[in-house]
C-alpha cells in the first residue's frame, strides 16, 4: 500500500534518517514501475546492464546512470509512464505543460491526475513556507505565451493549494487572432482594481510594472510581497523592487524569490535571500553530482543539480540533470529549523561561461554588477563583432542603456567602472530606448545577455 504523505509541519520536523527512510520506499515503488512502463529507461537500464531491482534507496541511485536535457528533448514521449493497470487518475492525462530548451520548439511534460495533486499538495507546503495566506490576492503577472508554460499555469495552482484568490493581466507577446492580450497598463489597473497583495511573475517584468505604476502615481498600498522566478535575479535587483515598494507605500517589501522549474516545480524561501527549501522530499529527491561521472557530490560541495522524481505518474524522471550549479544542505534550518535539503546559492547555469576577449567571462557576474544602477530604466549586454562584415573580426561587448539623457554621461562611466571590476573586460556603452531592450506586449521576458556571436541576430 503506498505510503500516505506526511502533512506539515510533521515531515519537515523529523530527523534527516526519517525522511530518507520514506524516500527509500518511495524510490523503489518508483523504480518498479519504471523498470516496468518507462521506454526511456526500460531500455537505458537495459543497454546499461543495470539490476535496477538492487535499487534499495536513494544512496544506490549512485549505480544509474544520468538524464541530460537532451534526452528529454529529443524523445519527450519516451519519458511517459505508460502502464494500463494504474488506477485511473492515476493514469488520465491532466494537463500537458512544456519547458523551454535550446531546440526551437519546447518539449512537453505530461501530468496526469496523479501528478496534478501532487503538485497541489507541493504548493501548500511551499506556500505555508514563504507565507502565502488564505487571505492573499496573487496577480498572475506571467506573459501568455504561444505553449502552455508551467509560470502561468500554476500560479492559479498555487493560489487554489493556498487558498487564495488570484487575478490575471495577460501580458505577453501577441498571437492569434482574438486579441486577448494586455498592455502593460492593463497590468497597473488590474493590481489596483483587485487590490492585489502579492505580485505573482518574471522579475524585470515586475520591475518594469513597479516603475510603471511610480509614474503613473497608482494605488499599490496592498502589495505586501513581489513572488518572483522564471529567470534569474540578483540581491540589487531584489532591493531595487523592494525600493520600488517603498516609494510606491506598500503595504510590504517581502521578495520571495522562487527556485523551480517544469520539472522540479516551486522550491520555497522561509525568509528572504535564504535558502531554498525542498518542499515535499516525499515527492522528489535531489543530489549535487560531478555531471561528467555521475558521481554523487557531498552536501555542500558546489556542482550540477539531479532530481530523481519519487511519485510521477506522467513524464518521469530519475537523476536529471536540470542544468544549474549549486550546493545541497540536509541540516536543519538555522532560519526556521525545517528538515529536508536546501538548495544553497548562488545559482549559477552550467554553461554560462563565455569567452569574450579572450576573457572567461560568468554572465550572471556581470549583470549582477550591472543590475540595480540608479537611473537606468532598462540595459542589456550584448557580445559581437566588431565588424558584422569580417568573419575573423574580434569581439567587442556593448552594454546598451536606456535611462534620461541628463544622466548618460554619469552612468556610462559607472558602467564601464562595474564592468571591468567584474569580468575584467571594458564595454561600449550604447544608449537606446527602452522598448529596444524589453517591450512587456512583445517579449516574454528581457534578454539580459545575448550572445550575437551564435545567435547571429
Amino acid at each position: 500500500m503506498d505510503p500516505q504523505p506526511l502533512r506539515p509541519p510533521e515531515l519537515l520536523r523529523q530527523p534527516a534518517a526519517a525522511i530518507e527512510r520514506l524516500q527509500d520506499e518511495r524510490l523503489r515503488r518508483m523504480l518498479a514501475l519504471c523498470a516496468r512502463g518507462h521506454p526511456f529507461y526500460r531500455q537505458r537500464w537495459v543497454d546499461g546492464g543495470v539490476d535496477v531491482a538492487a535499487i534499495q534507496g536513494v544512496a544506490d541511485l549512485e549505480r544509474l546512470p544520468l538524464t541530460s536535457k537532451q534526452d528529454l528533448m529529443a524523445a519527450p514521449e519516451a519519458f511517459r509512464l505508460q502502464l494500463a493497470e494504474l488506477p485511473l487518475y492515476e493514469r488520465t492525462l491532466w494537463e500537458v505543460i512544456y519547458t523551454t530548451g535550446s531546440t526551437g520548439d519546447p518539449t512537453p511534460v505530461y501530468n496526469t491526475t496523479h501528478d496534478y495533486h501532487a503538485y497541489l499538495f507541493q504548493s501548500r507546503r511551499a506556500a505555508e513556507i514563504s507565507g502565502i495566506r488564505e487571505t492573499d490576492v496573487i496577480a498572475n503577472l506571467f506573459p501568455l505565451t504561444q505553449a502552455p508554460m508551467g509560470a502561468f499555469l500554476r500560479s492559479a495552482t498555487n493560489a487554489y493549494a493556498a487558498g487564495a484568490s488570484i487575478c490575471a493581466a495577460l501580458p505577453g507577446a501577441q498571437h492569434g487572432s482574438f486579441d486577448v492580450h494586455r498592455p502593460l497598463d492593463y497590468a497597473v489597473h488590474t493590481v489596483e482594481v483587485h487590490r492585489a497583495t502579492v505580485l505573482w511573475g518574471v522579475p524585470s517584468f515586475v520591475r518594469r510594472l513597479l516603475l510603471r505604476a511610480l509614474e503613473r502615481k497608482a494605488d499599490f498600498s496592498s502589495v505586501r510581497m513581489c513572488a518572483i522566478t522564471g529567470e534569474p535575479s540578483t540581491p540589487s535587483l531584489r532591493e531595487e523592487l523592494r525600493r520600488c515598494l517603498r516609494e510606491l507605500r506598500a503595504a510590504g517589501t517581502q521578495v520571495f524569490d522562487r527556485y523551480g522549474s517544469t520539472e522540479l516545480g516551486a522550491f520555497a524561501q522561509c525568509r528572504e535571500e535564504g535558502d531554498w527549501h525542498n518542499p515535499a522530499p516525499e515527492i522528489q529527491y535531489h543530489e549535487v553530482v560531478d555531471p561528467r561521472t555521475g558521481r554523487r557530490l557531498a552536501d555542500g560541495e558546489r556542482g550540477a543539480l539531479a532530481v530523481t522524481h519519487l511519485d510521477r505518474r506522467g513524464t518521469v524522471l530519475v537523476r536529471f540533470l536540470v542544468g544549474d550549479v549549486v550546493s545541497i544542505e540536509r541540516t536543519p534550518c538555522p532560519a526556521c529549523g525545517r528538515t529536508g535539503d536546501r538548495v544553497v546559492g548562488p545559482v549559477v547555469r552550467g554553461n554560462d561561461l563565455v569567452k569574450v576577449k579572450g576573457m572567461l567571462v560568468n554572465p550572471a557576474a556581470l549583470l549582477a554588477a550591472l543590475a540595480g544602477l540608479d537611473g537606468v530604466d532598462e540595459f542589456q549586454v550584448v557580445v559581437q563583432p566588431e565588424n558584422a562584415a569580417d568573419p575573423h573580426s574580434m569581439d567587442e561587448m556593448v552594454v546598451r542603456l536606456a535611462c534620461a539623457p541628463a544622466a548618460r554621461e554619469a552612468l556610462a562611466q559607472e558602467v564601464v567602472a562595474r564592468s571591468v571590476a567584474a569580468v575584467q573586460v571594458r564595454p561600449r556603452v550604447e544608449f537606446v530606448e527602452a522598448a529596444a531592450i524589453y517591450d512587456p506586449g512583445r517579449q516574454t521576458k528581457a534578454a539580459r545577455f545575448v550572445d550575437r556571436r551564435v545567435t547571429g541576430t
